[in-house]
């Protein structure tokens, strides 16, 4: 499929310009609105309910954006920055056990299962490091990659801006499969990423579907609508699958903007077991009990996992950008436009606390590991926050 470069940057620009003008679509700061209906809710005292602090911070490159999120494998956690380094840092110390350059800029990063890491540059490269650091292999996508590579099972797969899942071989990259499916003209620039899952590569798209591939041999196995495009313009139609699928037991459950929260029963055929009409631009996090998201205004929400119940909302972050959500035990996390970490009770959503870990932006989505939540800062960090 061809497309004209003015179609092409109007799907990487009009989503951006559009949605941040309405100061609603998150991680966009550096854009102001005059209206005051959408002025970021300012910060408030009240009873600390948890202790937090930073228990390291690691600068592993410069700069940051929604293609780069850490990931952690047993005791290590894998990133990229967009400065093209790539870093394998120890979850308990944040010592940097190794610490490689793609030796060009990144459009995404990184995709890890513990023996090959994953990036992509901006000249459509796909570049594999094994677990000392050493470039694997380099191999060219159809288009540019905007969402990080999924590593695992013996494949790196990646999707390209031309809407085309491409599986590599985890130790030659050479090329396996290629899936395409027909994308709409706009397309949002948020944190997406697709999941392995029991040989199923599991994929949401820019139409608000959620697909699952085999990984070894590229056939379609299951697809299933999160949402559908509603509206009268390109802009009121997009409706992307965003964040990460969640595999859930027998749920498998999704977010898309301008659409839903959705949560299907695989074990069932992908019945549709429950749905809320919500729009996210970051995804979901859960618990054995929750569900958890943040939607495009900052409201965060709680739902139950059996029937979509919603257990809570909570409004005091309205407008200020939040990230993907992340939960322990003791609290839900969200970054936000100014480099603050809030904490919310899992029960009712009240308030527990707040870190600021840096000026910067948090755009990535915070990650929940066996040492606390781990965040990536818009200046190149690496940031471990205990929780008490």
């Amino acid at each position: 499929m061809h497309t004209s470069p003015v179609r092409r940057v109007a799907r990487r620009l009009l989503p951006a310009l559009g949605l941040a003008a309405l100061a609603t679509l998150a991680g966009c700061s550096m854009f102001s609105n005059p209206n005051p209906r959408f002025e970021p809710a300012p910060l408030t005292d009240y009873p600390a309910g948890v202790s937090a602090r930073v228990a390291w911070s690691t600068s592993i490159g410069s700069g940051g954006g929604y293609g780069f999120a850490p990931v952690a494998v047993g005791q290590a956690a894998y990133a990229a920055t967009p400065n093209g380094s790539v870093a394998k840092v120890d979850l308990a110390s944040g010592r940097v056990l190794w610490q490689s350059s793609a030796k060009t800029q990144l459009s995404a990063g990184v995709g890890s299962d513990g023996q090959v890491t994953a990036v992509a540059t901006v000249g459509g490269e796909v570049v594999a490091f094994d677990d000392q650091g050493h470039e694997k292999w380099r191999v060219r996508a159809t288009s540019q990659v905007d969402i990080p590579p999924t590593v695992g099972d013996g494949v790196v797969v990646v999707r390209s801006s031309d809407y085309r899942i491409q599986a590599y071989d985890e130790n030659t990259g050479k090329p396996m499969w290629n899936v395409q499916q027909p994308g709409p003209a706009l397309a949002l620039k948020t944190n997406m990423r697709m999941v392995l899952e029991q040989g199923l590569l599991i994929s949401g798209l820019p139409s608000g579907k959620l697909i699952a591939i085999n990984a070894h041999s590229g056939n379609i196995q299951w697809e299933g609508s999160v949402s559908a495009s509603e509206g009268a313009t390109d802009l009121d139609r997009i409706s992307d699958v965003v964040g990460a699928p969640l595999i859930l037991g027998p749920l498998l459950c999704a977010a898309a903007y301008q659409g839903r929260v959705k949560c299907f029963d695989v074990s069932q055929g992908g019945r549709t077991v429950w749905q809320q009409r919500v729009s996210s631009a970051t995804g979901l996090a859960a618990d054995a009990q929750q569900v958890y998201t943040a939607d495009q205004r900052g409201i965060v929400y709680a739902f139950n996992l059996a029937d979509g119940h919603q257990v809570w909302k909570q409004e005091a972050l309205r407008y200020r950008q939040l990230s993907g959500p992340a939960v322990l035990s003791q609290a839900v996390a969200v970054g936000d436009f100014q480099g603050y970490v809030h904490f919310l009770s899992p029960a009712d959503g009240h308030l527990l606390g707040r870190l600021q870990i840096g000026g910067d932006a948090v755009l990535s989505p915070l990650l929940a590991t066996s040492r606390g939540f781990l965040a990536q800062s818009g200046n190149g960090h690496l940031v471990m926050i205990g929780v008490n």
